[in-house]
């Protein structure tokens, strides 16, 4: 037997063994199973993958599919729509033909008993406009009556093509005739429509060019009804057709919105839309204005006057009337101004006839509409009415600082702000109930401004007037705002934290605080509160927290409390009708006594809302005093067509729609609303960097604002009588008074430490007793920072302020006497180093207006402001005034290049309406202009220091380039008699010592131009930090000032009793006489009116011609001999003696050889150079030209012999000197010889510089003053002056004519003494100086 413990060892392990087996089996049997539930899962899952992929795309599919069939089906209904508007088209033509025949008709049939004109609903398309061809007559026609134009071609001058155009003078007048008949007095056969459909009215005339253009409405559509009979249409399309010529009638204007988006994405284009047409509408003047015009922005109303609000409305008590109309916002004024004059002169019958027909249209700007109100969700419930109210919404754009938004920015003179708009909501009940309440915005009203950029909320923001000079303004626009609405709570919306609008704000704050309305007695009248908008909506509840607004206000909301009136039907007797008529008659139960002016840094979008906030506080402040309470439905409505109106209003300012108008639409700000409003704002900055300029252009067009636009006026022979006679009595309304300006400039040389110096010396020199406290200090600044690369690419303002304090201290500081006032800073300008600083007297404020600045780069080629000009201008009464300071290019033989830096400056350069520097009356240049002196550094150093300063101008460069023309033509400078100021070694009186050595010169200069000034000091001052010295000058300027108010007085007086002559005339139909009674405008001033078949300027109704001649000798008298024709050739004299018998001496002159006669003053004298002290100098003494511009008392003694004389031949020009040959003619001055006369000394002395009481200097050995060939030049003999004749070296530049516009001569005599001399206006050449 085996042992029984390995028996028992043997069992264990197969135990262990079986375990084993079992334990592995069941692993595998686990595996087993979990690969096949994995192998099941894979399976199912991709089963589930592939089945969803396969939905997907057929998802996918079948979108493709549907946006297919959507574009196919958007196409043809695109299709259809373009043929259905054709249909249309072709219908209404066909029926507006159907239509006039009918009228035509219906004209010659007796009119129904009981019918009231105007219930047709055809009167609204009534209106036709109806052409001849030869004359050239355009009719707008009614069903009765019609307004005829037609141009007057009298001041024009026929082309080669036949057509008339503008001739030269500035003195061009646009005249036209229009009459109004009975329709049955005309004859129309020859006549035919300019319009297919009818017209709804006219905007009036406006003169473009030599072209005068007729404005018609041709498309409107009603979006509002105010209340029952008080409807609005907003102008969908005009027309301009012209009165002078028939080139534009086949031309089709294109009115679509450049600035819309509609078509921008898609290639749809709208009908007719065609490149053909495009460019034909290119061609046409008016294409910009009827794309403004036409652009949905413009109302009318031939029911009720659209200008005003409700409420004043009913306190007139006139529902429609043209004379009262608001000029504030109506902004067809000035085309429609010579029509309304027109209508004035027309008996009441007359008067009523016309505005019955609804010819004549006033247009506001802004956004008007109507939403319909269901009884339903009425909030006035407790009214049992079916019928439907009405919530209308009026905003009305102020035309009077009219523009886009970066270049209409806050206040002008007169107290207008840019973006000045009156909201007006007004909710209507069938029951007759009437609610209404207005609220403004406008630009913050200071002198501000704000330059455009291509990066947002970096353009930077000018304050442009000192608080002194602001205030005056500031307080203006309030006592205007106040006399309108009452009580003036402000709302500032502006941001607290951004750099501009805290400085706008802060200001804003301070003029409130000094304005008379909120001290004294009248403390309450104006109210400013602080909510910043941007604060208050960043936290989590976003633009839902600007309703906290409402705590800061209520209680003003409710003291302003709204108006309030209830509409009953009352009978009344037509006289004209046997029924019974109604006439609505309005109570008013309450009335609004204050206004908030609401208002951010754009007025647009932020304005917006509060003004829905505030216009729903109104709304529920009206529903509460009621027990009332509108529904959700109501609101949403209001809601939505305030937010149409920020989106309007916007467009108009922006160029887009308003941001955070999803906001106001909608209650909530949506992704949707967010992406729009990102896709605004870029938007925004294409338009304002690119198209603004246009618009704004087109805008000042509208309204007649252009430099170079001219009214159109219509013929009236009482008031040509009236303009005529204005025009002598102008000294009855017209005052003149004598102001005197300090001008000084200095380069600083980028020397800013020493700015605590003092500046007395140069800013307050001491003058004579003669001279008084300056009304105008104007003072020029050059490298006020170091011109290093990285500062001429960018303006600080910094340093120049700081400088304008300095100056503002020491003139005011020396202001010491009582009898003196302060001085305030008017505006500053600033380009990179170049500065501008303008400081007035106090007193002077209420009488300056229109200050702009601008500045021109021409460094780098206009890319860098291192080299430029700032210019400021302004109105001084009724004076126009410019200051310029430049800085042009530096480097001695660069003088070509300074005459092409000022040739950009004077032509580059404009300020606002496109005015140019030449447009002014009165312009002063200061500054660094670089100019050289022609000579080796060490001839010039002797010359200088021997006091030779005469032969030292003799080689000026600027000396030279003006008198050839290539610079500053027409302007003037007084004779220099101080040393060169530059350059010195700084802090010392020496000239230049480095190694550079750069030959002293006069570099730092001051020149003028108008017929109104005169020059009294030219001078320099001792301030040595800096290697320039300071120059200053001092003058005497005329200004006149217009006394509007008398001058309309007076118009009116002459017009009352002008007027029954000439209609006694009219009545009796002698068009002879007629004609005599009427004033024809002369061409020039001094020359007498046109004349015309009966009337002659040299006979004046038959009586004896008159001469004013008067005799060079008292022994002298005319000529019997002469012939009578003054075109006749003859030898005879003007003047012959009387020593004996005129017949006998007449006798012997006709049988002899004439001898030497009396010279004309037309001849030149006989004369004979003589040798001068060191060399002899060849005079052009006898190669003289007849000067057109004489005086009257010598030019009616010469006009006879002035054609018919024969007469020895001039002399031919030498020459120009080889030194000459291309720098000028030479100097304008040398040494005169003791015979010789010079004229300086005799006509300009006392207005140069040089006082009676200090001749010149003996450094200058007799020299004169520099002149521009603009300045006449003079030698006389026996006391007679001759103008010299001028070299043809001169540029081919026109020269003014009397009275034709602006007188740019140099004018130097006509400040004091009014001696007209007639050569004042010929070029000249002075003496060349000696070789």
């Amino acid at each position: 037997m085996g042992d029984p413990c390995g028996s028992q060892g043997s069992d264990d392990q197969i135990v262990k063994n079986m375990a084993t087996a079992l334990k592995e089996s069941t692993r595998r049997r686990r595996d087993a199973r979990r690969g096949k539930v994995e192998e099941a899962y894979r399976l199912e899952m991709g089963q589930l993958e592939a089945s969803v992929t396969s939905n997907l795309n057929d998802i996918a599919n079948r979108a493709s599919k549907l946006q297919q069939d959507r574009l196919e089906t958007l196409r043809v209904l695109l299709e259809k729509k373009v043929s259905v508007e054709t249909d249309i088209l072709q219908s209404i033509a066909r029926l507006d033909k159907a239509f006039a025949n009918a009228n035509q008709e219906l004209q010659t049939v007796p009119p129904i008993a009981g019918e009231r004109q105007g219930d047709s609903w055809l009167t609204a398309m009534s209106l036709r406009v109806l052409l001849q061809e030869n004359p050239r007559i355009i009719i707008l026609a009614s069903e009765s009556h019609a307004l005829l134009f037609r141009y007057n071609p009298s001041d024009l001058t026929p082309s080669s093509d036949g057509i008339f155009s503008k001739p030269s003078s500035q003195t061009f007048v646009t005249k036209c005739v229009v009459e109004f008949a009975a329709l049955e007095s005309l004859d129309l056969s020859t006549y035919h429509s300019l319009q297919a459909s009818g017209v709804h009215g006219t905007l009036g005339l406006i003169n473009l060019g030599a072209d005068v253009f007729l404005c018609v409405i041709t498309a409107a559509a009603r979006v509002a009804t105010v209340r029952p009979g008080e409807n609005v249409q907003k102008i969908l399309s005009v027309e301009f057709y012209c009165l002078n010529r028939n080139g534009y009638d086949t031309c089709i204007l294109d009115g679509a919105d450049p600035y819309s988006m509609s078509y921008s994405n898609s290639g749809e284009q709208p009908y007719n839309h065609g490149s053909d047409l495009r460019d034909n509408a290119i061609d046409h003047p008016c294409i910009e204005l009827k794309k403004v015009l036409s652009g949905g922005t413009f109302y009318y109303s031939v029911d009720f006057d659209l200008t005003n609000r409700l409420q004043d409305r009913l306190s007139k008590g006139s529902a429609f009337d043209i004379d009262s109309l608001d000029e504030d916002y109506l902004w067809n004024a000035y085309m429609i101004d010579s029509l309304i004059r027109f209508r004035s002169r027309l008996s009441e019958h007359e008067k009523n006839i016309l505005d019955t027909s609804r010819m004549l249209t006033s247009a506001i700007r802004g956004f008007v509409m109507t939403v319909t109100i269901s009884a339903a969700a009425s909030p006035l419930q407790s009214l049992k009415s079916n019928y439907p109210s009405t919530l209308t919404v009026l905003s009305r754009l102020s035309c009077r600082r009219a523009g886009t938004r970066f270049n209409a920015r806050g206040l002008d003179d007169d107290g207008y702000v840019a973006n000045f708009v009156e909201s007006e909501t007004v909710l209507w009940h069938p029951s007759g109930l009437c609610f209404s309440y207005a609220q403004v915005r406008g630009s913050v009203p200071i002198f501000w401004e704000q330059a455009t950029g291509l990066l947002p909320n970096q353009q930077k923001i000018q304050i442009t007037r000192s608080p002194e000079a602001t205030q005056p303004a500031f307080n203006k626009h309030f006592e205007q705002l106040e006399l309108t609405y009452g009580t003036v709570h402000i709302l500032n919306l502006m941001s607290a934290t951004k750099v501009g609008e805290v400085e706008l704000t802060a200001r804003y704050q301070h003029h409130t605080q000094q304005s008379p309305l909120s001290k004294g007695p009248s403390g309450h009248r104006l109210i400013q509160s602080h909510f910043d908008f941007h604060a208050e909506t960043k936290g989590p509840s976003g633009y839902e927290a600007a309703s906290m607004v409402r705590r800061l206000i209520q209680d003003k909301a409710d003291s302003f409390a709204y108006l309030l009136c209830d509409t009953t039907e009352q009978p009344r007797d037509d006289s004209d009708r046997s029924e019974k008529l109604n006439k609505a008659r309005s109570t008013i139960i309450l009335q609004q006594q204050g206004v908030f002016r609401v208002n951010c840094l754009d007025c647009l979008d932020r304005t917006n809302l509060i003004q829905t906030i505030l216009s729903h506080m109104a709304i529920e402040l009206f529903l509460s005093h009621r027990s009332e309470r509108a529904t959700a439905d109501f609101w949403m409505r209001h809601s939505s067509i305030w937010a149409d109106n920020g989106d309007a209003l916007s467009k108009i300012y922006a160029g887009t729609g308003a941001l955070k108008s999803s906001f106001t639409r909608h209650g909530k700000m949506s992704l949707a609303g967010a992406i729009a409003d990102a896709r605004k704002s870029a938007t925004r900055m294409y338009i304002n960097n690119f198209a603004d300029k246009g618009r704004q252009n087109t805008v000042d067009m509208l309204l007649g604002r252009l430099v170079e636009q001219h009214p159109v006026y219509l013929y009236d022979p009482v008031n040509d009588f009236v303009d005529s006679q204005l025009r002598e009595r102008a000294h009855e309304y017209t005052t003149a008074e004598t102001i005197d300006i300090y001008a000084g400039t200095f380069n600083l040389n980028g020397k800013g430490a020493n700015i605590k110096q003092d500046l007395s010396a140069w800013l307050c020199p001491r003058l004579g007793s003669q001279h008084r406290q300056p009304e105008i200090v104007a003072v020029g600044f050059q490298e006020i920072v170091e011109l290093s690369p990285q500062q001429i690419m960018s303006t600080d303002p910094s340093r120049r302020q700081v400088w304008e304090q300095a100056v503002g201290v020491t003139i005011n500081n020396r202001v010491k006497r009582p009898t003196q006032e302060d001085y305030v800073l008017l505006r500053s300008g600033q380009l990179v180093g170049a500065a501008l600083v303008i400081f007035v007297k106090s007193s002077a404020l209420k009488k300056i207006k229109n200050v702009e600045g601008s500045v021109k780069k021409t460094g780098m080629s206009g890319m860098a402001g291192n080299k430029g000009a700032v210019a400021i201008r302004m109105d001084y009464g009724s004076t126009r005034i410019c200051f310029v300071t430049a800085h042009l290019a530096a480097g001695f033989a660069n003088y070509e290049e300074r005459n092409r830096d000022y040739g950009t400056i004077s032509h580059g350069l404009r300020f606002q309406r496109n005015r140019s520097i030449d447009d002014h009356d009165t312009v002063i240049w200061l500054g660094d202009f670089n100019y050289r002196i022609g000579l080796s550094d060490d001839k010039v150093r002797r010359l200088i220091q021997a006091g030779d300063l005469g032969t030292l101008y003799q080689n000026d460069q600027l000396n030279l380039q003006m008198i050839a023309g290539h610079a500053f033509p027409y302007y003037s400078e007084s004779q220099i008699t101080f040393m060169p100021t530059y350059k010195y070694d700084n802090g010392t009186d020496e000239y230049d010592t480095s190694e550079k050595a750069r030959i002293p010169a006069w570099c730092d200069r001051i020149l003028r131009k108008g017929n109104n000034v005169k020059q009294i000091e030219y001078a320099t001052a001792p301030l040595r930090f800096s290697d320039h010295r300071p120059v200053y000058a001092t003058f005497k300027c005329t200004v006149q000032s217009i006394d509007e108010k008398r001058k309309e007085e007076l118009s009116q007086s002459l017009y009352e009793r002008r007027k029954p002559d000439v209609t006694h005339a009219s009545a009796n139909g002698d068009e002879k006489t007629l004609e005599d009674h009427a004033s024809y405008r002369s061409v020039a001033a001094g020359l007498p009116p046109a004349s015309s078949d009966r009337r002659k300027w040299w006979l004046d109704h038959g009586l004896s011609a008159r001469s004013q001649a008067q005799p060079p000798q008292s022994n002298m008298v005319l000529n019997p001999m002469r012939p009578p024709n003054p075109f006749t050739a003859t030898n005879e004299s003007d003047w012959i003696m009387v020593g004996r018998s005129a017949e006998a001496e007449a006798s012997e002159r006709k049988t002899s050889t004439p001898p030497s006669r009396i010279r004309s003053p037309l001849q030149p004298p006989d004369r004979k150079p003589e040798a001068s002290g060191r060399r002899s100098t060849q005079l052009f003494s006898e190669d003289v030209l007849a000067s057109p511009t004489l005086p009257s008392h010598r030019r009616s003694s010469t006009a006879s012999t002035a054609a018919g004389v024969r007469r020895k031949p001039a002399p031919p020009v030498p020459k120009k000197p080889p030194l000459l040959s291309r720098s000028g003619t030479g100097p304008s001055d040398r040494p005169m010889h003791a015979t010789e006369h010079n004229p300086a000394e005799e006509d300009f002395s006392s207005g140069d510089g040089n006082n009676a009481s200090s001749p010149s200097p003996s450094p200058w050995k007799g020299l004169g003053t520099s002149t521009s060939p603009a300045r006449p030049s003079h030698f006389t003999e026996e006391g007679n002056k001759v103008p010299r004749a001028p070299p043809s070296s001169f540029p081919p530049r026109p020269l003014p004519t009397p009275g034709g516009g602006e007188d740019r001569s140099n004018g130097r005599g006509n400040l004091l003494d009014q001696d007209d001399e007639g050569a004042k206006t010929i070029p000249s050449l002075q003496p060349l100086r000696p070789q």
